[in-house]
């Protein structure tokens, strides 16, 4: 029978799970037999680790970061800077325990679109009604946007109040800001923030007293925007494209450590195996200062129980050692999400963009992450054409008001307008590559229900 003919089998193109064929099952089978045939390694791992974490696991983590970013480190990363937590998300609440304050710490500065599933963590610490939103330009996180709304907060509440309700220790400091991006290939809208953009953000950060946590989760999973002959990755996308903030952070005017400075810095990189190994093994890393890493991993959770993930840390180890890590992202995971990549723009390119539909950064060599972020024409509506889709075709795509960012007032939105940003209301998000549980078979359906959906593109705005 014909798709024609099964019209309600769903095709979610939103959802961000890997397909189990690019789980390295065998690798970590590999690796969890190793490390519990050694005691010297069983042993440590089944017991209460240390604070900072599974330190082999921290070593190799600090080897495998500086041949990734190498032509962008002034010297490599080392071990201290490094400490091991329970995957990205559960890092951000042991960030914000330590490094914020319910009564000090004024607002939380997210990137818009943002990945929505984070503000409940934010709001879990006390910052309910107080995320505000960023949007994004070309380069990323629009900076003239941001520094005038700080300096505009900064002039309402003055200086005054440096009250904290947690107490003090000598690992801790409370930010008088927070500001959260994602990047490289941001979650949702794709973009990758531009060098000159990343230089301004920390120059901002200092200037106003704020930590800038930035997930970059999404740095390795890159590829050619235009096909190539080979499917393997060129050794060029086996080295990072950009310095991440957290490196510009540690060298830039003085860096992290400079006369004036407390030593803490001000970024923190958020890591995490869940993209390039398995969502499952629940471990991750941050990368700071030494002075951050330090008082990280002094949170109360982790001082407690020592750090999460003691025994699938020694897993991971073996992975980066045998190399096995890289292997699978470069010869798995970048090919595959690069045949999905082309696939589904070869139909956004057929269907979609004569339609108006916009892609942001559209003239990029490299691209990468889960993400397509369409834009969309007036009059369309970005809710009710994703309702159509689902309705007509059982197509579900991520409309874009999905993503905006908890308790944003209309008066912000409408702020964000007159600076030139499109209406939230017209953005629509289109997961490409998480689609990474939708087999390719049914990836090849999805795409043609993109094209019976191009009529509700064209339609559903002025029904």
């Amino acid at each position: 029978m014909t798709e024609r003919s099964h019209p309600r089998l769903p095709i979610n193109l939103l959802k961000g799970w890997p397909n189990p064929c690019l789980l390295p099952v065998a690798q970590i089978k590999t690796a969890s037999a190793s490390a519990l045939s050694y005691p010297d390694i069983s042993t440590p791992g089944l017991l209460y680790g240390p604070d900072p974490g599974y330190l082999p696991l921290r070593e190799g983590i600090a080897k495998w970061l500086s041949r990734f970013y190498e032509k962008h480190l002034k010297a490599p990363i080392y071990t201290e800077r490094i400490c091991i937590t329970g995957g990205a998300s559960q890092n951000l609440a042991c960030v914000l325990q330590v490094f914020s304050d319910p009564v000090y710490t004024r607002y939380i500065w997210m990137v818009s679109p943002t990945y929505f599933r984070v503000c409940p963590i934010f709001e879990d610490n006390a910052f309910a009604g107080r995320l505000r939103s960023v949007p994004e330009d070309d380069e990323g996180i629009d900076v003239g946007f941001l520094r005038q709304r700080l300096h505009e907060e900064e002039n309402k509440t003055g200086l005054s109040n440096n009250r904290t309700l947690k107490g003090s220790q000598p690992w801790r400091k409370a930010y008088r800001h927070i500001i959260y991006a994602v990047p490289t290939f941001s979650n949702p809208s794709s973009r990758t923030m531009t060098l000159r953009r990343r230089q301004q953000l920390v120059e901002i950060a200092r200037q106003y007293d704020a930590l800038v946590i930035t997930d970059d989760v999404y740095d390795q999973l890159q590829w050619p925007a235009k096909p190539s002959i080979s499917d393997d990755p060129t050794p060029g996308l086996r080295r990072a494209l950009l310095p991440r903030l957290v490196d510009i952070d540690r060298w830039f005017q003085g860096g992290a450590e400079r006369h004036d400075a407390d030593g803490f810095g001000n970024v923190v990189s958020n890591g995490s195996f869940s993209k390039i190994a398995a969502p499952g093994v629940r471990c991750g890393w941050a990368e700071g200062s030494e002075s951050f890493t330090w008082g990280l991993s002094q949170c109360g959770s982790s001082a407690s129980g020592g750090a999460p993930s003691q025994m699938t840390s020694t897993f991971i180890t073996h992975m980066l050692e045998s190399g096995d890590l890289e292997k699978h992202i470069y010869t798995t995971l970048q090919p595959t999400y690069a045949r999905r990549y082309h696939k589904i723009m070869n139909a956004i390119n057929h269907y979609l963009l004569p339609l108006d539909v916009t892609l942001p950064q559209s003239n990029r060599d490299i691209v990468g992450g889960y993400f397509l972020w369409l834009a969309l024409p007036k009059p369309l509506i970005a809710d009710a054409v994703a309702q159509r889709a689902k309705a007509e075709e059982n197509l579900i795509v991520g409309q874009g008001p999905l993503f905006a960012v908890y308790g944003d007032e209309r008066k912000d939105l409408e702020r964000q307008v007159r600076f030139g940003h499109p209406d939230p209301s017209r953005w629509a998000a289109m997961l490409l590559l998480g689609g990474t549980d939708v087999p390719r078979h049914n990836l090849d359906l999805g795409i043609d229900r993109i094209d019976a959906s191009s009529n509700a593109f064209t339609v559903v705005g002025t029904a």
